[in-house]
Parts: C-alpha cells; structure tokens; sequence
C-alpha cells in the first residue's frame, strides 16, 4: 500500500543503509500499531475521553478550549480538500508566528493526509521560494499580516495560497461541517518535514514521521518535567522550530495541558503570561533566561515548577543567576531539528549544575573520537546519539552520510562525558578556536567573559590570523553601552587573564549594541565572523 497519492517526500528518503539505527522499540510506549495519524491521540483523543471543555490554548486576547481546536481544525481540512485540492501527501507551508490559528492549521494538515512545512514569520521571499522549490510545496496557508513577502514568491510548484487571521480561509470555513474523518495514514508516513537552521544555498529537508511524533512526547517530558492536565506551557520559540512544536504543543497538548501562546514574545511579556495565567512550564533559550533573571523580582511567579533551556548551550553563570534569583534549576537540554526535540537532558533530582544531562529514556548517546572509537571518559570527542529518531534528509545523500555513521546519528558538537555519565558541552565542530597550537572552546571564553559584572552578552568567534593561526575575538554587549572604551577593552583583557588560563584571553574585543540572534533567541556566530 502507498502512504500517499503525492509520494515526493517518501521517495525522497534516505535509502535504508543510509538511515540511522532505530532503538528501544521493545519499550511499550513506543509501540505503534501499523495504521496511525498523530493527531488522534494528540487532539481527538481529549474529545473522545470527555476533555473537550478543558482549556488547549491561550493568548493575551483570546482562549480556545480543545473542543474549539478540534472543530477548527476539521473545518480547515475540509477547506484544504474541498477548496484548495489537497491530495493525500502534498507538502503544505505554514506561515505564521504562534497563534491559535497556526495550531489548527497543523492539525487540520496532517488530518487531511498532507504534510507539514512550518517556517519561521521572519523569513523573507527568497528564502520561502528556495523551500517551496526544495520540497516541492504546492499548498500554502499563510498568517494575513504576513502576506507581503509571501506574495513576492513565484514557484511552478505552489498551486494554492489562502490567508487566515480575519480572511478567507474563515469565510470558506464557515459552511463546513466540524467533524471529519482522519485521513488513514501509516505509523511511518511523513508528517512533517523540518528545515535545518539556515536556508542559504540549499537548505537541508528533515523528516519525520507520525510514529515520531508521539514517540518524543513519551520522551523527554515524562524524564525532565512530568506533566499533568493542570500544567500551562508557555516559551519564546516559534512553532516553526521543532523545539518550540514541542514545548508549546505537542508535550502540553498529548497531556492533555493547556498552552499559552505569544506572537512576540519579550522577557517581560513571558513573565507576564507566567503571572497572569499561572504558567507551570516555560521553555525559552539561554540568552532570554539571562535577561529574565534580571527583571524576575518585579513580578510574580510562584506558579512556575519546570523551566526549559535550549537552543544552544546554557552557561553555569545564567544557571547559578537564575537558581540564586528564584529557587528554580533551568532544565538544559540538547536536540536538534534531524532529532526532532531534546535527546539529552536533566530532572530535578538528576542534576549537575552545567552538565547538559544524560541521555533521555527513548535514546542512548557516546562520545567518539576522529575514528569512530568510543572516547575514554573525560575526553573531548563528537557526540553521537541514536535512538527512537533520528536523521533522515530527503534528497541529500552526501549530507545524509556526513550525519549518520555507523547507524549512530553525529551532531556536529563537541563534549564530553564524564565517569557518572553525564555529558558535558565542549564546543560546537566548528566552533572550536585553534590559536598558536592551542585548542580554545569559544563556549570556556564566553563563560568565563559572562562573570565579568559590565558584560551582559558576549559571542566568541576565531578570526584568522598569519601568525597564530586564529585569534580569539570576543563580541560583547555591555549593560551599560556608554562605558565602551579602548580602557575598559584593555581592562577586561587584565582581568580575563587573571581568572582563567591567559592563552584564551580574547585579543580582540568588539563593543556591540545587539548581538544577531535568530527567531529562536540562538546567537548567529557565522555573522561575526
């Protein structure tokens, strides 16, 4: 049996000596029957049980119960099949920032047998066609206050576009039925395909399918945060960003949980929603933590009992700053896009401060050394990871065989574990600095540069240099931006030098006003350097 009428993505998979090993499948929860669409256990799951009236998702203007979500969602996919000529398969391109509407149109895709393409609101016309071209898109539905940049696109693949928010797409749902039969797809059909950070050139396509959807909602929430009906979720990452599809639907929605979304979301709008609405669980990136710390005694947030880092790495500084501020020890944790959500991370009573954690129920994880031998304890070497996702890049097989080796899945970062188990970030591949012979992880100089009491943000870089091969460069945003001088650059060289080995001092210093950030708060070191 075909998964789809529209098979592009299925045949664009890696073949299966390409595909990393699948592991763990002898636990029940991660049992599936052969015939699965995620969103019944996901949405219809909470009607069917009698959950209907329970709060699903809120805003600072509205609120949806999940009864709301479920009709929503089913009148959109009749939409999707009756106006639009969704076939089973069809990639379908979601723009929007997070926002209820955003939520039914996820679901009301894959209820319609497509698969789904979220983007970040941020990306501009060029950057939306090189996907739609990549993937083969030939639905969009697109946030109406976003329609600029997306009527600049011109693609031979994109059929269908239609606007929500106040437009179309709520006319024709008007007359539609709020019911719907799901389309039957398979437990390893494609639900959804990723793109990886960064859409210069060819941007690489991730998949992943149904079963996968479900399986890391058995994962990383039951180890790290324990879930209940009662909880509220709210974060800054948008639902383009797998991290942020997680931890602000899927985790929350498969528990049954309510989530509160926040289009633009600021530190002090997060800390507002976890006042005013009594968030529980709160997932954010470790440049935010580092600013909220700094504005959490102005409000109140005692309901607050689980908080998420990831994104990229959280220094012990913010940890310890927020641990001191509130009481409260930030959950670290890595994941990755070909991963699909957190494989590495940390519980409350499972905990080393700075420490990324171990690997979660559900994965396994090693460090390995250039030969693909496993690193003896201590030892810096790349981190490898498999379990029950992994990596599956359509159409890139030279990219499929640089991040899948030997069955085990390679992140492209540096750490290392140590005699309890626990990994402990070093550097990303290509951030490690290597200057007159020695080998600087960016992430050590930016540690030590946070506990300097005028720093506020820094990003370290190498810059090439004849005669030491790279020079360590520190870009620094100060709390106070008038104090920038050639003295206090000169100062914090003194002082660096003081507290940690001299050869990692930055012997060059650049005062910013911002660092350049990604949608998901990720500094954007390649723009430094």
């Amino acid at each position: 049996m075909k998964h789809y009428e529209d098979n592009f993505a299925h045949n664009s998979l890696p073949a299966p000596e390409l595909q990393p090993d699948y592991i763990f499948e002898n636990l029940p929860q991660f049992q599936h029957p052969e015939m699965l669409n995620c969103v019944e256990r996901l949405l219809d799951f909470h009607i069917k049980n009698g959950h209907g009236n329970a709060t699903c998702i809120q805003t600072f203007e509205e609120k949806w119960t999940y009864n709301d979500l479920y009709e929503k969602a089913n009148q959109i996919a009749h939409v999707l099949i009756d106006d639009l000529g969704l076939k089973s398969g069809n990639r379908v391109l979601i723009r929007s920032a997070n926002n209820p509407m955003m939520v039914a149109c996820w679901y009301a895709i894959l209820k319609a047998g497509g698969v789904v393409v979220a983007t970040m609101p941020l990306l501009r016309s060029k950057e939306l066609t090189t996907i739609i071209d990549c993937a083969e898109i030939s639905h969009v539905l697109c946030d109406s206050s976003l329609c600029e940049e997306m009527e600049l696109v011109d693609s031979p693949f994109l059929r269908n576009s239609c606007y929500f928010r106040n437009s179309e797409l709520e006319d024709l749902m008007q007359s539609k039925p709020k019911t719907f039969n799901n389309y039957h797809t398979k437990s390893d059909s494609i639900a959804l395909i990723g793109f990886t950070s960064g859409t210069t050139g060819l941007p690489k396509m991730t998949a992943h399918y149904h079963k996968d959807i479900l399986n890391i909602c058995e994962a990383f929430p039951p180890y790290s945060l324990q879930p209940t009906s009662s909880d509220v979720f709210t974060g800054s990452p948008p639902l383009g960003f797998t991290f942020g599809l997680g931890g602000l639907v899927l985790f929350p929605m498969y528990f049954g949980a309510s989530t509160f979304l926040i289009e633009k979301p600021t530190p002090d709008l997060l800390l507002q929603a976890i006042q005013e609405y009594k968030v529980t669980v709160c997932f954010t990136a470790p440049t935010a933590w580092r600013i909220i710390t700094t504005k959490v005694k102005e409000y109140d947030i005692s309901s607050l009992r689980k908080c998420v880092s990831a994104g990229e790495t959280l220094p012990l500084k913010v940890w310890e700053d927020w641990y001191n501020a509130t009481g409260l020890k930030i959950i670290d944790g890595i994941g990755a896009t070909e991963m699909l959500h957190i494989f590495i991370s940390s519980n409350e009573g499972n905990m080393k401060p700075g420490s990324t954690g171990v690997a979660v129920t559900g994965y396994e994880a090693k460090i390995i050394d250039s030969k693909g031998n496993e690193a003896p304890r201590n030892t810096p070497g790349r981190l490898a990871v498999r379990g029950i996702t992994g990596c599956k890049y359509l159409n890139r097989e030279e990219k499929q065989r640089e991040y899948v080796e030997n069955g085990w899945n390679l992140t492209g970062d540096i750490f290392r574990q140590d005699e309890d188990g626990y990994f402990w970030f070093v550097a990303r591949g290509d951030d490690m600095i290597i200057s007159s012979g020695y080998n600087i992880a960016a992430i050590e100089v930016e540690s030590v540069l946070l506990t300097h009491e005028e720093i506020l943000e820094c990003a370290v870089v190498g810059l090439p240099d004849e005669e030491r091969g790279m020079l360590v460069c520190a870009h620094i945003v100060l709390k106070e931006k008038h104090k920038a001088t050639d003295e206090l650059v000169k100062a914090i060289q003194l002082w660096f030098k003081e507290v940690a080995a001299p050869y990692k001092y930055p012997r060059v210093i650049n005062f910013m006003e911002n660092l350049p950030k990604t949608e998901t708060g990720k500094i954007q070191r390649f723009k430094l350097k």
